[in-house]
C-alpha cells in the first residue's frame, strides 16, 4: 500500500500529465486557463489520441516510483504509440524535455510552446515520434512494442524495459508472437521486459478481443506464454493507484528473484513464469463521461479527439474548460507557468529518467565492432571457374566477427541460419534457447542453449523487431532471411526506415549501426521451391524509401561479399540489402580485385570484355550472382561466333550507383555514367529483380533509350536452376539473342548463330523435361579465358560469322 503521501504525489503527478496531455491536442493559447476560454485560445484543426494516453501517464508514474525507490535503469516503450501527447508531458514534467529543446521552457511561454506545436505545422507528430525523448520507436504503426523490448533487454542485465501494449495493438499478428520472448530471454546476461497489457477496451470504432474475454481465460493465455500475470482494474484513481502499486512491486520482486537465482546459480536453472501486469482502466479515462448526449469515457469515442468543434461550438468549448479545470491545474502549476517542486521531483535524477536513458538514444552507447580482417578469408579465383557457396564463406568471417563481439554482435534469422550457410558461426556460440532442451541421445537437440547468440525463431517479424531494438539500444547484427519471404516486413523496415531518415535531421540523436539484411536462397536458387518461394521485389520497396537511407548490394561471389557485409557492419543509420546466393557458384574477382570493385560499386571487367582500345558494339550489363554468370556464359557464346563483335562487360555491386548522383549519395555523375555505358551503344542488362527497377533508376541517362533489361518477370515454378532462367529470358542464350537482334547490322549477317541460339533453347527444354535436370554443357560452363582482347576495326555490318 502506498502512504498518503506517496499517493499524492503520484496522483498530482498524473493528473499534472494528463493535463499537459489534453492541452496539447486542444490548446494554442491561454495554457493555464487564467483568462476565460475563447476560440482562438483552441486549434483550428484538432488532432491527437486521448484514449490510451492516462493509462499511459498512470503506468509512467508508478514506474517513475519504482526507479527510485529500487535504483532501477528502466526504459518505457509504448506500443500504443497514439499515446504521444502522454510520453511528451512525462518528458517535459521530468525536465528532459526543455534540456533538449530549452526554447520550450517550463514556464507560461514554454507551455504555450508546447502546447502549440503538437500535431502543427512545422510542429510534432502526434504519435511517440522520434523527436519525443526517451522513446525508440514511432509507434504509428502497431505490434512492435515486445519484439523492440526484447530486443532492448538482450545484452543488458542491468535494464528493466516496461513495454506497455495497447489491446488493439495486442491483435496484431507481430505481436502474438513476441509473447515468445520469455523463451529466449537469458535472466543470467540479460535485461528483463515486464509487459503492461492496457486493457481500455476499445479499438477505433469497436471493443477489442482481450478485453471481451474474462480474467480466467485471459490470465490462461498469459500464463501459456510463459508469464505470471498480475491483474489490476478499476477506475478510481486512488484505489487504482494502490492496486498498481501493489502489483508493481510484486512484478518487480519478481524479477529481481529470477535474476538472482540464474545469476547465482552454477548449472542450469529451470525457467520461471516472467512477470506481467493486465491494467483494465476506462478508455479516455478522466476525460468527460458524455457530450452531446454520446459516452465518451470508457468508449470508442474517446480514441481520438473525444469532440471535435470547441473552437467553433460554444457548448464543446465549454466542455473542454469543464474538463482542464477538472485537474485543478491551479494546484500544479505556479505563478510562473512552472509544475510545483513536489511534481518536477517526482522522477530519478539524470540518466535513470526514463525519458533521457542513454538506451533510448542508443547511439551515444554504442561501440564499434571488432572486426577481423575479411581479406584473410578470401577464396583463390580463377576468374569464371570453382564452385564456391558464397554464404559458407561469409559465415567464416561472421564466426569470427561473433567471437569478437559477445556482448554487443547477434545474429538473427527465422530458422534459417544453417539453410543459408552460416552455420560457422554456431562454432563460438549456440542458438538462443530458454525452453526445454533434449541435451542426451539420439534426439539431442542441435547447439540449443539459454546463452546463444543466435536468434532464431519462425517469425520474421520478431526477428526483424528483436533486432531493430538491438540496433536502438546501441548495438549491432545481422538480419539473414530467404528472400520471397522478407516482404513479411515490409511495414516494419518502412518504419525504421522512416525513423532513420527523421533522426539525421535531429542533432541529439546519435548515430546508430546500420540495419543489416542478408537476403539469399534467392529467386534464381528457389527451382526446387517453386513459384511460392520465388519474388526478388523487396528491393523495389526499400529503393522506394529516401536515399540518404538505403543501400542496396548484388556482389556477385565470396570476396566481393566479404567486403561488401565488412562495410556494411561498419556503416551507420543505414538500411543495408544484401542478396547473394547460398548454392555452389561461379568466383570471378581475387580478394584485391573485389576490395577495388566492391569500393566503386560499378565498374568494367576488362577481362571478359573485348572492346579495349575501341568503342563497344554493345554493353553487356549485369547485376546479382546469376544474372553476371549468365551474362558471362553469353559473352563467351558471341565471343565464340562473332570473334569481332566489341563487347563490353558492365558488372554493378551497389544498384545506387545506377541513379544520377543528384538523386542518391552514391550516384554516378552522368560523366561516369556514359563512361561505362556510352551515349549511343546499346545495352543488354542482365539483373537480379523485376527489370523495371533498373529502366526507373536510368531514365534520366543519356542512353537510357537503348537500355534492354532482362530480370524476373513472374515466370516460375518447381524446375531446375537453368530453367528459371529461361522462363524469364535471363539465360545465356537469350542474353546472345538480344545482342544480335539490337546491334545495328548484326542480325541480318548473323542468321546462322540465331538459328544455333534458337535451337539451343528447344534442347533446353527437352531436356530438363526428359532428365529433371540441366544440359551438362550448362552445368559443367565455366568462363574460358580468351588470350588478348580482340579489337575490330571495321563495323558490324561488315561482319562475317564464324561456325
Amino acid at each position: 500500500m502506498l502512504d498518503e503521501q506517496e499517493l499524492t504525489r503520484i496522483d498530482r503527478w498524473w493528473r499534472a500529465a494528463n493535463y499537459l496531455s489534453v492541452g496539447q491536442i486542444y490548446l494554442m493559447g491561454n495554457p493555464l486557463l487564467r483568462e476565460p476560454l475563447v476560440a482562438e485560445h483552441v486549434k483550428p484543426r484538432l488532432l491527437g489520441h486521448w484514449g490510451t494516453t492516462p493509462g499511459l501517464n498512470f503506468i509512467y508514474a508508478h514506474m517513475n516510483r519504482a526507479i527510485v525507490a529500487r535504483d532501477l535503469d528502466a526504459l518505457f516503450i509504448t506500443g500504443p504509440g497514439h499515446g504521444g501527447p502522454g510520453l511528451v508531458a512525462a518528458s517535459y514534467l521530468e525536465g528532459t524535455y526543455t534540456e533538449t529543446y530549452p526554447s520550450i521552457g517550463q514556464d507560461l511561454d514554454g507551455l504555450t510552446k508546447l502546447f502549440t506545436q503538437f500535431s502543427f505545422p512545422g510542429g510534432i507528430p502526434s504519435h511517440v515520434a522520434p523527436e519525443t525523448p526517451g522513446s525508440i520507436h514511432e509507434g504509428g504503426e502497431l505490434g512492435y512494442a515486445l519484439s523492440h523490448a526484447y530486443g532492448a533487454a538482450f545484452d543488458n542485465p542491468d535494464l528493466v524495459v516496461c513495454a506497455v501494449v495497447g489491446d488493439g495493438e495486442a491483435e496484431t499478428g507481430p505481436l502474438a508472437t513476441s509473447w515468445h520472448g520469455t523463451k529466449f530471454v537469458d535472466p543470467r546476461r540479460d535485461g528483463a521486459v515486464l509487459p503492461v497489457l492496457h486493457l481500455n477496451g476499445f479499438k477505433i470504432a469497436n471493443p477489442t478481443v482481450l478485453a471481451r474475454i474474462g480474467d480466467e481465460e485471459l490470465a490462461a493465455l498469459m500464463r501459456g506464454y510463459g508469464h505470471q500475470p498480475y491483474v489490476v482494474a478499476g477506475s478510481d484513481p486512488a484505489e487504482m493507484h494502490h492496486a498498481f502499486a501493489e502489483a508493481l512491486d510484486a512484478a518487480l520482486d519478481e524479477i529481481r528473484d529470477i535474476q538472482a537465482e540464474a545469476r547465482s546459480a552454477s548449472g542450469p536453472v529451470a525457467r520461471r513464469p516472467w512477470p506481467m501486469i493486465v491494467l483494465r482502466s476506462p478508455k479516455g479515462w478522466t476525460g468527460p463521461k458524455e457530450v452531446d448526449g454520446k459516452p465518451i469515457e470508457g468508449y470508442w469515442r474517446s480514441h481520438q479527439v473525444p469532440f471535435a468543434d470547441a473552437r467553433g461550438d460554444d457548448s464543446h468549448r465549454a466542455v473542454l474548460g469543464t474538463w482542464l479545470r477538472s485537474y485543478r491545474p491551479e494546484e500544479l502549476f505556479d505563478e510562473s507557468g512552472a509544475p510545483y517542486d513536489d511534481i518536477r521531483d517526482l522522477h530519478p535524477a539524470g540518466a535513470k529518467r526514463m525519458s533521457a536513458s542513454p538506451h533510448a538514444n542508443g547511439g551515444t552507447i554504442l561501440q564499434d565492432l571488432e572486426l577481423p580482417d575479411f581479406r584473410a578469408y578470401a577464396v583463390d579465383v580463377v576468374p569464371g571457374t570453382g564452385a564456391v557457396e558464397s554464404t559458407r564463406v561469409l559465415g567464416g568471417w561472421l564466426r569470427d566477427v561473433m567471437r569478437a563481439n559477445m556482448t554487443n554482435f547477434r545474429m538473427f534469422s527465422p530458422d534459417e541460419n544453417s539453410s543459408n550457410r552460416l552455420q560457422d558461426v554456431m562454432e563460438v556460440t549456440d542458438r538462443a534457447w530458454n525452453a526445454r532442451i533434449v541435451a542426451d541421445g539420439f534426439w539431442a537437440d542441435d547447439h540449443l542453449a539459454p546463452e546463444g547468440r543466435i536468434m532464431e525463431i519462425l517469425s520474421e517479424h520478431t526477428c526483424e523487431g528483436w533486432l531493430e531494438g538491438y540496433l536502438l539500444t546501441g548495438r549491432h547484427g545481422l538480419f539473414s532471411c530467404y528472400e520471397a519471404f522478407i516482404h513479411i516486413i515490409d511495414s516494419m523496415f518502412n518504419q525504421h526506415a522512416k525513423w532513420l531518415k527523421t533522426t539525421r535531421h535531429i542533432d541529439w540523436r546519435a548515430p546508430i549501426a546500420s540495419l543489416n539484411i542478408l537476403l539469399t536462397s534467392h529467386v534464381w536458387r528457389q527451382d526446387h521451391n517453386g513459384f511460392s518461394h520465388q519474388d526478388p521485389g523487396f528491393i523495389d520497396h526499400v529503393v522506394n524509401k529516401k536515399a540518404d537511407v538505403v543501400r542496396v548490394y548484388l556482389p556477385p561471389d565470396a570476396n566481393t561479399l566479404l567486403s561488401v557485409a565488412d562495410h556494411c557492419l561498419r556503416s551507420r543509420n543505414y538500411v543495408n540489402v544484401i542478396v547473394a546466393g547460398k548454392q555452389p557458384a561461379l568466383q570471378y574477382l581475387s580478394m584485391d580485385d573485389a576490395v577495388v570493385h566492391a569500393t566503386k560499386g560499378i565498374g568494367i571487367w576488362d577481362w571478359a570484355s573485348s572492346d579495349e582500345g575501341a568503342a563497344p558494339d554493345v554493353v553487356m550489363a549485369c547485376a546479382g550472382d546469376i544474372p553476371t554468370q549468365e551474362t558471362l556464359a553469353a559473352v563467351s557464346i558471341l565471343r565464340e561466333q562473332v570473334p569481332s563483335l566489341r563487347i563490353r562487360v558492365v558488372n554493378v555491386v551497389d544498384l545506387m550507383r545506377l541513379q544520377p548522383e543528384t538523386e542518391h549519395p552514391h550516384g554516378l555523375s552522368d560523366h561516369d555514367f556514359d563512361a561505362l555505358f556510352t551515349t549511343d551503344t546499346p545495352v543488354i542488362f542482365a539483373y537480379h529483380g523485376y527489370p523495371w527497377l533498373i529502366h526507373r533508376l536510368t531514365y534520366r541517362r543519356t542512353n537510357h533509350a537503348n537500355f534492354h533489361v532482362r530480370g524476373y518477370k513472374e515466370e516460375g515454378t518447381t524446375t531446375t536452376p537453368f530453367d528459371m532462367c529461361v522462363l524469364n529470358q535471363l539465360d545465356r542464350f537469350d542474353l546472345a539473342l538480344d545482342v544480335l537482334e539490337r546491334v545495328p547490322g548484326l542480325a541480318s549477317r548473323t542468321g546462322h548463330v540465331h538459328e544455333m541460339l534458337k535451337n539451343k533453347l528447344i534442347e533446353h527444354r527437352a531436356y530438363v523435361r526428359r532428365h529433371g535436370e540441366d544440359m551438362p554443357e550448362v552445368r559443367s560452363w565455366t568462363w574460358s579465358p580468351v588470350d588478348g582482347p580482340q579489337v575490330r576495326t571495321d563495323s558490324p555490318e561488315n561482319d562475317a560469322p564464324e561456325g
